[in-house]
């Protein structure tokens, strides 16, 4: 049958592991995110150090690569809702963990108010009660992409959708 594909890591933990601002913020970070472990967090810092590498890579080349490149590289960052439309490689520079973290499906429940805090948000992720178009996702840390963000909403078969419609047709009978 063959080997089955050995996993690679997807995260390069900190340095130096011991420095005392960075644990601070990281543990802000967790909290304000909803973080269960900081390997979540290192994932995202990762990511965000590949595209600033990428970018510094792409000022190097002659300009007409560079252009190319360069127009990949920033449809890509907008299409994740990471960087505007108008963007330049200047901001890419600019990325930081912060940024993928407000991508996260977890956050994006929790500020569309489909949940009241940032940890019921992952619970409603985990347990199979939050759909992006119809799709159940199970994962909190799925990076939704920009034209994905209004299809998040409560899964059809979840009793949280049956609860909002109900809770809708009653407000629209109060007010006619």
């Amino acid at each position: 049958m063959g080997d089955p594909k050995k996993p690679r890591k997807k995260w390069q933990g900190p340095k130096h592991p011991w420095i005392k601002e960075r644990l601070v913020r990281e543990i802000e970070l967790m909290g304000k995110y909803g973080l269960r472990n900081k390997k979540e967090l290192w994932r995202l810092e990762t990511l965000a150090r590949y595209f600033r590498h990428r970018a510094r890579g792409l000022l190097a080349l002659p300009p007409e690569i560079r252009e190319q490149e360069e127009k990949s590289l920033l449809a890509r960052l907008f299409e994740l809702g990471v960087l505007p439309e108008n963007a330049t490689l200047d901001d890419v520079l600019g990325l930081n963990a912060e940024h993928f973290l407000e991508r996260r499906l977890q956050t994006i429940v929790y500020r569309k108010g489909l949940a009241r805090t940032i940890h019921e948000a992952r619970q409603l992720i985990v347990h199979g009660h939050i759909a992006i178009a119809g799709r159940r996702i199970r994962s909190p840390g799925y990076l939704v992409k920009r034209e994905e963000e209004e299809l998040v909403d409560y899964a059809p078969t979840s009793p949280y959708a049956a609860k909002t419609a109900e809770q809708q047709e009653g407000s629209e009978e109060l007010q006619a």
